[in-house]
């Protein structure tokens, strides 16, 4: 049975790859004419949303909100826990009304499709450059001033053990929120691991189905202002992993031994 569901994923994955990549060539175009003026790259946005949709119908995935607090005004910054690249392509959809840029590891410039659309309309970090790292900080706090939301994972990274239990979360979301002065709006996505798990997982699970995903209660510039970063780290932290303890209560139970 295991061989059978890794084959089914596996063969997934590849149709996942097929319709991603030609949703990318299509779109190209229009991409290249938005870049053309700086007051025109807001209309990318529009188009993400377009290849978001398209990705969601043409893949048989219903994403559906169990929970929706109210969004503050933004911009804002949108913390995500992150388990599948589906977290990436379905923001998008779920938060049309904002347009927003994401903050995310240089490795994703490795992949030469996704990479041609990151570099220009978002803003890699470069981690193991301090230098570089210092300028992306930058970047997202003139993106926020300039009126663009920004979507991070503190967690930096796919755990990759337990998923979709999460890692620590890292401080540089809460740097960028107090330098900017702006609210925290924290997202979890609690089934899109199940839905696309990560490429080179040969066994990973992969299928059509339906993406659940929380906006939880946001963190107004106030308290953000006056709370530590590590206050925030723990109040964010707790509120995205709110709804993984309700829909995985196992990973979160404690054995007492005999």
């Amino acid at each position: 049975m295991r061989i059978l569901q890794g084959l089914f994923g596996n063969l997934w994955k590849i149709y996942i790859f097929l319709v991603f990549s030609v949703f990318a060539i299509l779109l190209y175009p229009f991409f290249r004419i938005v870049l053309l003026k700086k007051s025109w790259n807001k209309f990318s946005f529009k188009l993400f949303m377009v290849w978001s949709w398209l990705m969601r119908i043409f893949c048989f995935y219903v994403v559906r909100c169990v929970e929706r607090e109210e969004l503050p005004e933004g911009p804002y910054i949108i913390a995500a826990n992150h388990t599948s690249y589906l977290d990436i392509f379905f923001m998008y959809s779920i938060l049309p009304k904002h347009p927003f840029v994401f903050l995310g590891k240089s490795e994703i410039l490795t992949y030469p499709i996704i990479r041609t659309y990151f570099k220009n309309l978002n803003i890699p970090v470069f981690r193991n450059d301090r230098k570089k790292v210092g300028v992306a900080f930058q970047l997202a706090v003139d993106a926020l001033k300039d009126g663009w939301s920004l979507v991070i994972f503190p967690e930096g990274t796919i755990p990759e053990a337990d998923i979709p239990k999460m890692v620590s979360f890292k401080n540089g979301t809460f740097k960028i929120a107090k330098e900017a002065g702006v609210p925290i709006v924290p997202i979890t996505f609690t089934t899109n691991h199940l839905l696309f798990s990560d490429p080179t997982m040969i066994f990973g699970p992969a299928r059509p189905g339906i993406a659940r995903f929380y906006i939880g209660k946001y963190i107004s510039k106030e308290v953000v202002a006056s709370m530590s970063f590590t206050e925030l780290n723990e109040l964010c932290f707790s509120r995205v992993e709110a709804p993984l303890k309700k829909e995985y209560p196992h990973l979160y139970s404690t054995r007492v031994n005999a």
